[in-house]
């Protein structure tokens, strides 16, 4: 295939609420056409504009701009959510170029997405009634599976303290609101942010696993020296009836291989922003299906990123379903012109169109700037 011929790149930050801005480049190619990826990284704005201000000039200057990735691995999560976010809009363009979809030019092995509701961001009055409120608005629009990270309270110093039981019930008191509304059979998830220590989860575990939880998500801060602490709480999990997920922000196949291999973890979560690009992320899941851990990707922010994981989740071999950010703003299908089909018995499938089958609007991202956009030209 002739690589793509390109003429400018632009990187916009759009402000979405008062803790959120969605990160989003944009390729432009001699013959008029747009390709996107989203960078997304809550926070840490700055560092990827830095980034993009390092790898664009790169970029345009390169004779197969198609193969960046491949010269350019990245090693650290900012650096690696702008070349994903450019792996995106190249794989984009060069599906636009022959009229498919991405998954089209992937190998579509799915036609209908399970997906899971996020209502972490959208829920602002963090009371259980709140969360409970979120879970039965996703549930009215078509989802049976629920997300929510419910530990405000704790963190590793207090567990350290040995605090961390007690600080650990306003989550618990969360995780029964929401078991309560979306009963018995939804599955549900609990994101722990890494907030934990291992005796701590060890109790986490045994209060959640009576509450039926699915799946209890990034309970230790994720550095090879927690792998063994990882492994037994994944064993303890198993036991209960409960899997065990993790890895959301690692680069590259090579730094989740260390879990899989000391057995951390049944549930691993790429991000498309982060893992490095189409091809490391179909790498990544064929990696952990020889150790027979699933793949859920990670997807809690903008419609680019989202529309990216649609149409990677459609063409993985190895999938379990994906996180979809649920309701934190209007501007998630504004932005795009709603695209997205709606959730129906817990499951979605593709945006219709060629490349990743969604398109960033120019005016109302103009309006919803957080800062002046970056642009490079040749």
């Amino acid at each position: 295939m002739s690589d793509t011929i390109l003429q400018s790149a632009t990187l916009h930050v759009v402000r979405i609420t008062h803790k959120t801005c969605w990160v989003f480049v944009r390729l432009h190619t001699e013959d008029g056409c747009n390709g996107e990826g989203e960078a997304t990284l809550q926070l840490f704005e700055d560092d990827l504009v830095n980034q993009a201000n390092r790898l664009m000039p790169l970029l345009l200057n390169e004779s197969q701009p198609n193969e960046f990735v491949i010269r350019h691995a990245p090693v650290n999560i900012t650096e690696s959510g702008i070349v994903s976010a450019i792996d995106q809009a190249l794989w984009s363009l060069r599906a636009q170029s022959n009229d498919q979809s991405l998954a089209q030019s992937l190998g579509v092995c799915r036609e209908r997405i399970p997906v899971y509701a996020n209502i972490n961001r959208r829920t602002e009055q963090r009371t259980p009634e709140g969360f409970a409120t979120s879970a039965q608005t996703a549930m009215s629009t078509g989802h049976l599976a629920f997300k929510l990270a419910p530990f405000d309270e704790v963190n590793t110093e207090i567990c350290s303290q040995g605090d961390g039981v007690q600080a650990m019930q306003a989550g618990l008191d969360r995780i029964a609101a929401v078991r309560e509304v979306v009963g018995q059979k939804a599955l549900l998830m609990v994101d722990c942010h890494w907030r934990f220590d291992e005796a701590t989860a060890q109790a986490l575990n045994e209060a959640a696993a009576k509450m039926g939880v699915y799946w209890i998500e990034t309970p230790l801060p994720e550095i090879e020296a927690n792998i063994p602490a990882l492994a037994r709480l994944h064993q303890q999990c198993n036991a209960l009836g409960m899997y065990h997920a993790g890895l959301e922000q690692n680069v590259g196949w090579d730094t989740i291989r260390p879990y899989c291999e000391g057995n951390a973890y049944d549930i691993v979560m790429p991000d498309m922003k982060y893992i490095g690009g189409i091809q490391e992320m179909q790498r990544t899941a064929a990696g952990c299906a020889d150790f027979g851990a699933k793949v859920s990707p990670h997807n809690p922010s903008g419609p680019i990123c989202h529309a990216a994981s649609l149409q990677m989740s459609a063409a993985l071999d190895t999938f379990e379903m994906l996180e979809l950010q649920f309701d934190e703003s209007p501007l998630f299908n504004a932005l795009v012109n709603s695209p997205f089909a709606p959730v129906e018995d817990g499951h979605t499938t593709l945006p219709t169109g060629p490349g990743l089958g969604a398109v960033l609007d120019e005016d109302v991202m103009q309006s919803h700037l957080d800062r002046p956009a970056s642009e490079w030209h040749i």
